[in-house]
């Protein structure tokens, strides 16, 4: 399973986890603090953590972790925020196509290849291609507005 954020500035690390399952307690113990330090390494204070409706991130204590302030600067919580948004994710709509295509598949014979890969692969996408991703969400806001809250289609 592998986390990886995004924004204006670029890709944060990725986080890879290579077993057993995610839940609420694993996600802010092994993510949050990576998308924190991510999160103020490339944007200063001021910056708003976004994430998707998976179980872990609509957990309740996923959600207070975020909403405390000393964490994340800003935090749309799981009630302002679509819970299935792949519309509004940059990930799910770009980027995890780009982080595909800069892989070297030759190279991956095993679990442990596959993750160097992926974080040599992370740092491969292009500046600008992750700037347009994330330039679209705008975009991609106001098709799903203009569509009643509805996947854009």
């Amino acid at each position: 399973m592998v986390w990886l954020g995004v924004c204006s500035e670029g890709l944060t690390t990725p986080v890879i986890f290579e077993d057993g399952t995610m839940d609420a307690e694993r996600y802010i113990k092994g993510v949050l603090p990576v998308a924190r330090k991510c999160g103020n390494s490339m944007l200063g204070n001021h910056w708003t953590y976004q994430q998707d409706g998976a179980k872990p991130h609509i957990h309740h204590l996923t959600q207070k972790w975020c909403a405390n302030p000393d964490h994340f600067p800003d935090f749309i919580s799981k009630d302002r925020w679509p819970p299935n948004s792949s519309d509004l994710c940059p990930l799910d709509y770009s980027l995890w196509n780009e982080l595909a295509k800069s892989m070297d598949w030759k190279n991956i014979t095993i679990k442990a290849t596959l993750i160097d890969e992926i974080k040599r692969s992370v740092k491969k996408i292009e500046k600008e291609k992750i700037v347009h991703s994330v330039l679209d969400f705008t975009v991609r806001l106001h098709l799903i507005q203009k569509n009643g809250g509805n996947y854009i289609r």
